[in-house]
């Protein structure tokens, strides 16, 4: 079997979930290329191993001080390109495209005729999900970002619908926890304001990751340029983490049972309806601007309620290897399978859509 795979790479976290999906390809014989976009190729790092990768322009959203700037999205964007480059993506030597919320490649296909599996978040939206901040232009764009005939949607709960757990890879590591230590990483925020936010709150470390030439100490605050090393185990052995309301390492924090706080990137529906669902289950707190007095009081909460979810990634890439991508009845399996297998604090009781045999820790 051959597969093209689009990759969403305006953020780090689609990114993340093909790294852990592409170590299973070969156990599976499944030949794989990869096609990114939303970003310049230079500045992707570690793409070792996704081979030859191809880079395309994409569709991308641009931000400012921790909102959407719809002018500058709007500049920046060209759906003409976007167009011709799914028309010139010859798809004629895969027997499947896997997309990841990636436009080309979503788009090549249905231009094609091609089938489609969408593994990602963003695919969960197509069912009854915590939402805010949905309107007819969020959801025009969530349906027609990246259409797909066959979506595997992931959530921290499948609330009652065909969604699987997350793909969570996390870090082991033998050292203790620190609780008196934090991990940040508040990418679409302005660097300065994040420092001036923290800086009296010195009873506690901070480990702040963002857009730093070298490694500076800035008194209780660390200032750490980004490292996927670095950046793992300071998240296997702080209390919590501070972060925009992205799906991924807000799902590293949960398997890790790290206490969570989210700040929601302002105008994006995604990141305000994860932080709502975090909410609902009770997996996390939030705040919609860089607010002192919540920070604070989220420090003086206990330790975050943990949820095990089992190795997804494996399970998609073993489901993909049958062939069977539009059988309903073979997603409702893989579902609940995975259900099933999840481990979790707090979440089984969840009134909306109690899940089916959910063990609880």
């Amino acid at each position: 079997m051959k597969i093209l795979y689009g990759v969403q790479a305006t953020g780090n976290g689609h990114i993340t979930r093909a790294r852990a999906i592409n170590r299973w390809f070969s156990k599976f014989g499944i030949d794989v290329d990869f096609l990114f976009s939303g970003r310049a190729r230079e500045d992707f790092w570690d793409m070792q191993e996704f081979g030859e990768w191809q880079c395309k322009r994409g569709l991308t959203f641009i931000h400012k001080a921790g909102n959407i700037s719809i002018a500058s999205t709007i500049r920046r964007n060209s759906l003409l390109q976007l167009y011709q480059d799914a028309r010139a993506l010859d798809l004629s030597a895969y027997d499947l495209v896997l997309t990841d919320f990636e436009p080309i490649t979503a788009w090549a296909s249905k231009l094609q005729k091609k089938p489609c599996v969408g593994v990602g978040h963003q695919y969960a939206f197509s069912n009854d999900v915590p939402r805010r901040g949905d309107d007819f232009a969020a959801s025009a764009i969530m349906k027609n970002f990246a259409p797909v005939s066959i979506g595997l949607g992931l959530h921290w709960h499948h609330f009652g619908g065909a969604i699987l757990p997350p793909i969570a890879e996390t870090h082991d590591t033998d050292e203790p926890n620190d609780p008196n230590k934090v991990v940040v990483y508040l990418g679409f925020e302005d660097a300065t304001k994040v420092i001036e936010l923290l800086e009296p709150l010195d009873n506690h470390n901070f480990a702040f990751y963002g857009p730093f030439p070298e490694h500076e100490k800035h008194g209780h605050i660390d200032l750490k340029p980004l490292s996927r090393e670095g950046f793992k185990h300071d998240l296997a052995t702080a209390g919590g983490v501070i972060c925009n309301a992205g799906f991924e390492l807000s799902s590293e924090a949960i398997q890790l049972g790290k206490k969570l706080l989210v700040k929601p990137l302002m105008g994006q529906m995604e990141q305000l309806s994860n932080a709502e669902a975090l909410n609902v289950l009770g997996l996390g707190m939030s705040m919609d601007t860089l607010d002192r007095s919540i920070v604070s009081d989220w420090l003086k909460q206990p330790e975050g309620k943990r949820v095990i979810y089992p190795d997804v990634a494996y399970a998609i890439v073993e489901w993909l290897s049958k062939g069977e991508w539009d059988n309903q009845n073979s997603i409702n399996a893989l579902v609940n399978t995975l259900w099933q297998q999840t481990n979790g604090e707090g979440i089984a009781s969840f009134e909306k859509a109690p899940s089916p045999n959910l063990k609880t820790l």
